[in-house]
Formats: C-alpha cells, sequence, structure tokens
C-alpha cells in the first residue's frame, strides 16, 4: 500500500473490486486507518435540532422539507429550542447539532413572514441567537449544519458554533439538469458547496463534510468528490471528518423507487475514501442506516458520528439510531474499543487559536480530557 493517499487515477480502476480484491483492499484501509488513529472507534453524543424543515431546494431523495402548504412546515420557537436541548442535557448529550433547510425565506414569503415574527431576517440570523441561546443556558456545544454559506455568514456563525457541517454530496453537475435529484435546487450545485469548504477552510472552521452514494452518481463523480475534499484540507487543513452516507429509500419522495446502494458498493466507497483523504480527516459511516457494523469497521472507518439518546433522525425518521451498548459490543466484536468524543476533534483543539472561538475554548477546556476526547464517557444505553 502507498504511503500517500491515492490520486484519481489509482482509485478509477477500484470501482469495480469484488471479492477477495475488495477484502484485501478493506485491509489496507484498516492499515491506513491503524496507523493514524490506533484501535478506538469514537462517537458523538448528541441531541439533533431541526430549526427548520422548509427549504428553497426541493432534492427528489429528501423526506425531511416541508412546503409551507403542508401543516408540518415549521421554525421552531426558542422555547423549543431549549426544551429540546435541556433534554439532551440530562441525558449526558454534549453537542448539539443543528440542522435546517437552506434560505427558505428567499422563495417561499410564509418563511419570511415566520421569521419576521420571531424577529429576524434571515435563518442564519435566526440560526446565530439559538447557537447563542444555547451556549448561555446549557453545557451543550452548538455544531451548525446550515448548508452552502457566504463569508460574512460563516464569521457571524463561528463565534457561536464549535463546529460546522455541510455535506458535499457530489461534485456532479450533471445531477443538476432537469429529471435528475438537484434539479432546481440553487444550493446544489457542486460550484456553490465547494465555495463553501473554501471559505470555511479560510475561517478556521473545524468542518464536516462527505458524499451521499446511490443518487446516480457514477464510480468516478464519487472518486472526483473524494479528490476534492481531500484537495480542499490540503489547502486549509480544516476537514474534521467525511461522511459516507448510502441514499435510503422513503414513501412519497421522489426517488421512491430508485435502487439503493448495496453493502460491497458501501464497503468498496469506504475503504477507497480511506485511502484517498489525508489519514487525520476522520472517516464516518451512519450507524442507523445499515446494521452491518462490524463490516464497516473491516473497510477502514474510524468513526460512527452523532447518536442521539433523545431525538430521532430527522432526516431518515424511520431508522432508529442503535443502542450505544450495544454499538460498543460489535466494536469490541471487531478487536475496538468505543469512546465518546466532543464536536471538535482532538487535534482541532491543539489548534483551538485558530479554530474556536476564546469563550468555547474556555468551555472546551472543562469538557475534555487530556487526549481531547469527552472528559465524562457516556458508553451505556441511551436513556
Amino acid at each position: 500500500m502507498m504511503d500517500q493517499p491515492l490520486k484519481i487515477a489509482e482509485a478509477l480502476p477500484l470501482g469495480t473490486t469484488t471479492g477477495k480484491d475488495l477484502l484485501a483492499l478493506m485491509a489496507q484501509a484498516v492499515k491506513r486507518r491503524n496507523a493514524h488513529w490506533g484501535h478506538s472507534i469514537t462517537y458523538s453524543r448528541k441531541v439533533f435540532v431541526p430549526l427548520t424543515n422548509m427549504c428553497r431546494d426541493t432534492c427528489t431523495y429528501c423526506s425531511f422539507v416541508k412546503t409551507p402548504d403542508d401543516p408540518a412546515a415549521n421554525y421552531m420557537t426558542p422555547d423549543q429550542v431549549l426544551a429540546t436541548a435541556r433534554q439532551g442535557e440530562a441525558a449526558g448529550c454534549k453537542e448539539l447539532l443543528f440542522s435546517l433547510g437552506e434560505r427558505p425565506e428567499l422563495r417561499y414569503p410564509e418563511a419570511a413572514s415566520a421569521l419576521e415574527k420571531l424577529g429576524y431576517a434571515t435563518t442564519n440570523e435566526y440560526l446565530r441567537a439559538m447557537c447563542a441561546l444555547v451556549l448561555r443556558e446549557t453545557t451543550l456545544l452548538p455544531h451548525v449544519n446550515a448548508g452552502t454559506l457566504t463569508d460574512d455568514e460563516i464569521d457571524m456563525l463561528k463565534p457561536v458554533s464549535a463546529s460546522m457541517g455541510m455535506m458535499l454530496e457530489t461534485v456532479s453537475r450533471r445531477l443538476t439538469r432537469k429529471g435528475m435529484p438537484h434539479f432546481a435546487c440553487p444550493d446544489k450545485t457542486p460550484v456553490q458547496r465547494l465555495r463553501t469548504l473554501e471559505r470555511a477552510g479560510e475561517r478556521g472552521v473545524p468542518f464536516t463534510t462527505g458524499l451521499l452514494i446511490g443518487i446516480g452518481e457514477t464510480w468516478a463523480e464519487r472518486v472526483e468528490s473524494l479528490a476534492a475534499i481531500n484537495a480542499a484540507h490540503a489547502r486549509h487543513g480544516h476537514i474534521q471528518e467525511v461522511i459516507i452516507q448510502n441514499f435510503q429509500q422513503k414513501p412519497g419522495i421522489g426517488m421512491e423507487n430508485h435502487p439503493e446502494p448495496g453493502l460491497e458498493d458501501m464497503l468498496r466507497t469506504l475503504a477507497v475514501a480511506r485511502l484517498m483523504l489525508a489519514p487525520e480527516i476522520s472517516l464516518q459511516a451512519p450507524p442507523n442506516l445499515s446494521a452491518r457494523h462490524g463490516e464497516y469497521l473491516q473497510a477502514g472507518m474510524n468513526d460512527w458520528g452523532g447518536i442521539s439518546p433523545v431525538t430521532v433522525d430527522f432526516i431518515n425518521p424511520d431508522h432508529p439510531w442503535p443502542q450505544i451498548d450495544a454499538l460498543a459490543k460489535a466494536t469490541a466484536k471487531a478487536g475496538l474499543t468505543l469512546q465518546e468524543r466532543l464536536t471538535i476533534y482532538p487535534d482541532f483543539l491543539k489548534h483551538s487559536d485558530r479554530f474556536l472561538d476564546p469563550a468555547l475554548t474556555a468551555r472546551l477546556a472543562d469538557m475534555a480530557r487530556a487526549d481531547g476526547l469527552a472528559r465524562v464517557q457516556c458508553l451505556g444505553a441511551a436513556p
């Protein structure tokens, strides 16, 4: 195995790897993971807050987004945000993840009106205020998944969030054409998402990104997407983690009958991701979207992402989170140890002067142990 990350030309032929060759590829990925991450597999105990489920994009694989004519469309109120945050705090969570649709006020007058009643002009201004509320009233650390962001928006959100994220999903412009999943979705154009990756790097934001596989992209487009992420990290050193997320069928979506990626496809993508990405980038796969936890670990991943003891996965609500003690047992069966981390990874804590607002650095000093993982480990069953 090469010491340097795989290049595009080296990764392209691996798209048809199967059988013994796939097992050998996965073994290479495990070797790369162990060399940097040792035998610890991490997760973050978090509470999820879907600040608004309205969005100006209409991706055909999404069941989270609601249009204003749907009675379920809403903005959470400050009281609702705080009540959910306190539930998470009581259950031992240390991270609060804000998930939300992108800029619904630019498409829907109803969204703009709802924001006005709350006292804000934009969704991201309201998001900043809710992050500040969580920091003021709880011990939780906000992580922001707000999608594409401008320079000014990143500057506005960084002082009140310990980390941010946005799934790149794919660099395929082809998937924005009519009849494809990103058609008429202005925030899903690759150039806009790549610009957000760059802006976050330039501003020293600990960042999460990743691929959504199985939405019609080619293997070459997956490889090019991984290469684009790695290139942004090479320039700025800001990518904490990359998620490889598998598309899931859901009733009522435009892609209701679109085939899901198989296990081999997922394992192949995970292994190649581990070999293409810089070793210090954490590789993650959602544990609630597959029961094949042991195989995922054998493909080189090192993190299970955020798991909540109190809130569902609002993006995939039909897929409950695994019990944390069950995940710990599956991890131990693979010869690895599950440990709880914070929303910001240890390597980024070492450079807090660049990656964190001073007020957040002070809070994290009380939450992190000497190695940068969570001081109080919650590894038992979710309450």
